[in-house]
């Protein structure tokens, strides 16, 4: 077991020694480091078959050099597969660099213009769609004082008949006729007022 122990860890350091040459970018260092691990997993499995034959007096000692061993191997190959991710991210970047600096656009080349059509017809219609809404929230408001001012004249037209039924000496039952006709012109006024907020509501929501 010493003998094989040692050999694995000297391969392990070796294999440390490696990742210097990595970023030299040759293939065959990487091949060559990924072989020395897989050297090192099957070395360890070994190894845990030899501790079981240990002696008891040494076989806790002899298992946590073994694991020692196996933790630095997933040191090393998380250090390689983070390499190679690296190199994969920096390969796309320069092939899509290589593709974007390749491309040429000429006057036959139709779809750059047609993005930028669109562009603007869409940045148009939007335009057109507030000044839209805006047209339509100044006529709400319009729409709205004018009820609120037939509102305030409806209210002083009820005092003035109230006034002048009191003055005529009317009777109660002429009197409450009013009254709920009043009412249901307040009802009807704020029925309109309903509506017309509606319909700008679903104007605006239409457009936008």
């Amino acid at each position: 077991m010493e003998a094989l122990y040692h050999q694995t860890n000297r391969l392990l350091q070796e294999t440390q020694q490696c990742f210097q040459d990595l970023s030299l970018k040759n293939p065959e260092t990487e091949k060559e480091i990924q072989a020395r691990i897989d050297q090192i997993t099957s070395n360890c499995e070994k190894l845990d078959i030899m501790v079981h034959k240990e002696p008891i007096s040494r076989r806790q000692n002899a298992k946590i050099r073994v694991d020692q061993l196996k933790y630095d191997n997933k040191h090393l190959q998380a250090a390689l597969r983070s390499h190679q991710h690296e190199m994969y991210r920096r390969q796309q970047e320069e092939q899509e660099r290589e593709e974007l600096l390749s491309r040429r656009f000429t006057h036959t080349d139709h779809d750059t213009s047609i993005i930028i059509d669109y562009s603007v017809q869409h940045n148009t219609s939007l335009q057109n769609a507030n000044r839209g809404v805006d047209d339509m929230l100044r006529s709400g408001s319009g729409i709205l004082d004018s009820l609120r001012d037939q509102r305030n004249t409806i209210k002083g037209a009820h005092r003035k008949i109230l006034d002048i039924a009191s003055t005529l000496g009317l009777s109660n039952t002429t009197m409450r006729l009013i009254e709920r006709r009043a009412r249901e012109d307040k009802y009807i006024l704020f029925g309109g007022m309903v509506v017309t907020l509606l319909v700008v509501i679903l104007v605006i929501i239409y457009l936008t």
